[in-house]
């Protein structure tokens, strides 16, 4: 899988044939426009998906599950009113979650978080505020996001977490080098429900299902209504097909209270 290093290399190399050879006739001149929007739109389109490990390395799935299990997993909470409702549907189905928090929203509802690590699920960091220019921030800035964030975790839950996941799935050098410096552990998912743009629950639990397989990680919200529908579809199917939850630490065997 291409990576932000090998295409600067490869691009890097190309670029040099193509100066020497546009000293030699400038219509190469055009080739070196044409490589510079192909490195363009490669890196582009590596910030914007998290599974290609463009610019860091996350953990999207784990194929080699022995036993028949996946790991639900849910952005942007807590929320007042749509986490109470997940936590209830996961003890009625006794299922377990990780639940990926903005920092911002924890400092309004601690008794949510704290509601979530009593019974058995899991959490992450997924920045403070969930701005729409996180991908623009520098790295002293990002750090300072993902830091304060795990500061009101901590403050909480009493233990260090090691799980981040960036907002949007959005990453770059500078997300990748605060990820590095803070010593965390990137996630992914393998399937995307789409929940917080469809209209139509059906529709999203069809798309969940057909392609579910043991070892995916699949991301929802706990943010809205269509949410709640699609996860209990989704926990009765569960259960009819033998098919575990568990949190992102069991599915990898990583200390996340390390």
């Amino acid at each position: 899988m291409l990576n932000f290093k090998k295409v600067n290399i490869i691009s890097a190399i190309i670029l040099l044939i193509l100066s020497f050879l546009a000293t030699e006739s400038k219509s190469y001149i055009w080739y070196i426009f044409i490589l510079f929007l192909l490195w363009i739109s490669i890196t582009t389109i590596g910030s914007f998906h998290i599974r290609w490990n463009y610019f860091l390395k996350s953990k999207h799935c784990n194929y080699n599950l022995t036993k028949q299990a996946i790991a639900l997993t849910f952005d942007d909470g807590p929320h007042a009113i749509f986490t109470p409702k997940v936590l209830e549907l996961l003890q009625k189905y006794k299922a377990r979650a990780t639940f990926f928090c903005i920092g911002k929203n924890v400092e309004t509802h601690p008794d949510l978080l704290q509601k979530i690590v009593s019974e058995g699920h899991c959490i992450g960091n997924h920045s403070y505020a969930h701005t729409n220019n996180y991908g623009f921030l520098s790295t002293k800035k990002i750090i300072a996001d993902i830091s304060k964030t795990q500061k009101v975790l901590k403050k909480i839950t009493n233990t260090d977490n090691l799980l981040f996941r960036p907002p949007f799935g959005v990453t770059n050098p500078n997300i990748a080098k605060a990820v590095k410096t803070l010593n965390l552990q990137s996630i992914g998912w393998s399937i995307r429900s789409y929940d917080t743009i469809a209209k139509e629950p059906n529709t999203v639990f069809k798309k969940i299902i057909s392609q579910i397989k043991k070892g995916d990680i699949i991301l929802l919200h706990d943010t809205s209504e269509l949410s709640i529908v699609v996860l209990e579809q989704l926990l009765q199917w569960l259960q009819k097909n033998n098919v575990k939850t568990v949190t992102i630490n069991q599915l990898f065997n990583i200390d996340t209270n390390a």
